[in-house]
C-alpha cells in the first residue's frame, strides 16, 4: 500500500459507470467488477468495489463465497436479509449500519426481505436499494465476522456520521468497526436546512451521491449515483438541493503502487 503526492479531482457520473441488469437484478458498478472490467478502473484509494443495487422483492443473491475483504452494506430503501455460514441473520434496512470481514473465507446470502425460507411473503413487498462496498483489509487471513448498530438517531442531526472504521482517529466514535486502519466510511443524511457539510482531508476520498442531489464546492452540482474521487484533498463543503444522502470513504493509503 501506499499513498500519492498529486492533487487531482475526478467527477464520475453516474450514467457512465457500468451496468449490470437481469430479471431481477439492477445493477450499477463504480469500478470493473464481474465481467465488467476496465484496467484504467479498478479501485481507488482501498476501496474496490462501489456497487448500487436493486433487487426485486421476493429474489436475491443466493449463497456464495467471499475471502480477504471488508465488506460494507448500506440500504437506502426497503429491507435486506443477510444470512452466513457462521450462523448470523439478520435484516438491514435503512440507518443500520452493517460490516462483514471475509477473513479466511465466507459464505452468504442476501435476499429481498419479502423473501422467507417458509415461502410466504411479509406485509411489504417492494424492491429493495442499497450499495455495498469493498474495501482491503490490514492483513489477509483474519477471523471471519459480522457486525451491525442502529444509527437512525445519530443520522437524524444531519452531520457528517462515522459509520465504518478502523482508522485509530475515530475508534471513540465510528459505529462498527473494519479491519482497515486506514479506511473509514461516513454518511451524511441531508435535509433543505441542513447545514453543509465538510469533508475530511485525506490521500484518497470517494464521495458518493446515493440519494438526491447536492452542490460540491469547486466541482458543481452532483445528482444521485454520481461520485467524486479526491486525492490529496479534502475540506470541502458539500450542500444539499433537498433531501439527500452523501456516502464518504476517507482512505490513508492506497492498493498497490
Amino acid at each position: 500500500m501506499s499513498t500519492s503526492t498529486t492533487p487531482r479531482i475526478e467527477v464520475h457520473r453516474a450514467g457512465d459507470r457500468m451496468k449490470t441488469r437481469i430479471s431481477w437484478l439492477d445493477s450499477k458498478h463504480s469500478f470493473s467488477f464481474g465481467e465488467h472490467y476496465d484496467p484504467d478502473n479498478t479501485h481507488h484509494g482501498l476501496l474496490l468495489v462501489n456497487n448500487e443495487d436493486v433487487v426485486l422483492p421476493g429474489e436475491g443473491f443466493d449463497t456464495h463465497p467471499h475471502r480477504d475483504m471488508e465488506i460494507v452494506t448500506w440500504v437506502l430503501g426497503g429491507s435486506l436479509v443477510h444470512q452466513d455460514s457462521l450462523g448470523h441473520n439478520g435484516v438491514i434496512y435503512p440507518g443500520l449500519a452493517q460490516r462483514m470481514s471475509a477473513g479466511t473465507g465466507i459464505l452468504h446470502s442476501e435476499k429481498n426481505d419479502s423473501w422467507r425460507l417458509d415461502g410466504k411473503l411479509p406485509e411489504h413487498d417492494e424492491p429493495v436499494h442499497f450499495v455495498q462496498m469493498w474495501v482491503v483489509p490490514d492483513e489477509p487471513g483474519v477471523d471471519p465476522g459480522y457486525q451491525q448498530l442502529e444509527i437512525d438517531d445519530e443520522l437524524a442531526r444531519g452531520d457528517l456520521v462515522t459509520v465504518a472504521s478502523g482508522l485509530p482517529r475515530y475508534r471513540d466514535r465510528t459505529a462498527i468497526s473494519i479491519n482497515s486502519s486506514h479506511a473509514a466510511m461516513h454518511v451524511a443524511r441531508l435535509t433543505a436546512d441542513s447545514t453543509p457539510v465538510t469533508l475530511p482531508d485525506a490521500p484518497y476520498l470517494h464521495v458518493f451521491v446515493a440519494r438526491g442531489e447536492v452542490d460540491m464546492e469547486g466541482v458543481g452540482t452532483l445528482a444521485q449515483g454520481d461520485a467524486v474521487r479526491l486525492t490529496r484533498s479534502g475540506g470541502q463543503l458539500i450542500r444539499p438541493h433537498g433531501d439527500a444522502e452523501v456516502l464518504v470513504w476517507e482512505m490513508h493509503a492506497r492498493l498497490g503502487g
